[in-house]
């Protein structure tokens, strides 16, 4: 929508437009993961944070047992029967739909109501839109509703949506830093329990910047289910034959790893050890943070990086060459791929000075050696979902 306007007034004035009436309007963050990487499925830490790009929702109880929702970032406008939730041929729809379903489902019955949605977090970027849009939605019906549900319990719930009604048998990473974020924070999260403690995140003169690769490899979808199985075989292993109560790979010791590297298939070692190195690096990159010191952090992305790229075996051509193309330039701290795999964006620790110049260089090179144009994000760390206060 070309409009001068913040996306909140923006939502605003066209639920007023179009439904007469003030709504309640309602933000909730895109996410980077600054260390952590497939050690969610193996009962590890990840290390998230809210950022400033986000998914805004207006609505407003509809009065009747129908509720008309409209995108801004898509010319579609959808009736939804409230007595009779199912899915949408409108993608974006069933992201608010499937919010309603496990809502209802928990027996929070949820009138219906008019919306108007509209974000700022880049698609297909890594940044979570579509955990974002779930997050405001389920923010604001608890508002809207008096759910009484904690940021806890909503980002539960928004993960069942995504699981059950979308069907992507995605973590509670991306839902959780949505709704808990804090500027200059992120959040150590603990995939087993579910616990969660704040780390300081003090930039100064350095930004997250996220370079896009602009390919999503087909591989990534298959690739992660043979991991996942890959690091089952490793955990059934050292139950067998070490302790019978181990939950995940995350009881395993490196060196226990590191023991067995012949008696496992290579594939198999490897996975388990880059996830069991990748858990400790992680809870390691937490004390750096709590000590400033971004040089021993950054230090850590380039290597979870070769983790991935080596042992994991996640990475691609393109994102191994933005990796190796910042690895020897001064201003940049740390690098790595960040999400599945495959394709996606690189997350870096870049001085601000130097942003433009290396932005410059790289579209170059990686253009003439990759044929693809290059993206770029700059965020910043942001509050998890919240009111969006009116004028």
């Amino acid at each position: 929508m070309s409009s001068f306007a913040p996306l909140y007034v923006q939502v605003e004035n066209s639920f007023q437009h179009h439904f007469s009436r003030k709504p309640l309007v309602v933000s909730s963050p895109g996410r980077v993961n600054l260390i952590g990487e497939h050690t969610d499925y193996n009962d590890g830490f990840v290390l998230p944070a809210a950022v400033d790009k986000a998914a805004y929702i207006a609505l407003a109880p509809s009065g009747s047992t129908q509720g008309k929702w409209m995108s801004l970032d898509f010319p579609e406008t959808v009736t939804v029967d409230f007595q009779n939730i199912t899915t949408n041929s409108v993608r974006w729809a069933n992201y608010i739909l499937g919010i309603v379903d496990q809502a209802q489902k928990l027996g929070k019955p949820i009138p219906a109501f008019d919306c108007v949605v509209a974000g700022d977090v880049p698609m297909g970027s890594g940044m979570s839109s579509s955990a974002a849009l779930e997050s405001a939605v389920i923010f604001a019906l608890n508002e809207l509703y008096d759910l009484g549900l904690s940021r806890w319990e909503m980002a539960l719930l928004a993960q069942r949506s995504e699981n059950e009604f979308i069907g992507v048998k995605c973590g509670i990473m991306d839902m959780f830093a949505s709704l808990h974020g804090k500027v200059n924070q992120v959040i150590r999260l603990d995939c087993r329990d579910l616990s969660f403690e704040y780390f300081p995140i003090e930039l100064g003169a350095y930004k997250i910047v996220l370079f896009d690769t602009g390919v999503k490899h087909s591989l990534a979808d298959s690739a992660y289910n043979t991991r996942r199985s890959e690091c089952e075989t490793g955990l059934h292993f050292f139950q067998k034959h070490y302790n019978p109560n181990f939950k995940a790979l995350r009881d395993v010791p490196i060196t226990m790893v590191q023991a067995n590297r012949s008696r496992l298939p290579k594939e198999v070692f490897d996975r388990c050890l880059y996830v069991t190195e990748e858990i400790q690096r992680t809870l390691a990159a937490c004390e750096d943070l709590k000590n400033g010191d971004l040089t021993a952090f950054g230090l850590k992305m380039y290597a979870t990086h070769e983790g991935l790229r080596h042992l994991y075996q996640v990475s691609c051509p393109e994102l191994d060459f933005l990796v190796d193309a910042v690895r020897d330039e001064s201003s940049v701290l740390g690098a790595r791929m960040m999400g599945g795999g495959f394709g996606g964006c690189t997350i870096n620790l870049v001085h601000e000075d130097a942003i433009e110049g290396l932005q410059e260089r790289l579209a170059k090179a990686y253009q003439e050696t990759m044929g693809h144009k290059l993206g770029m994000y700059m965020v910043v760390t942001g509050d998890g979902a919240k009111v969006q206060a009116l004028s």
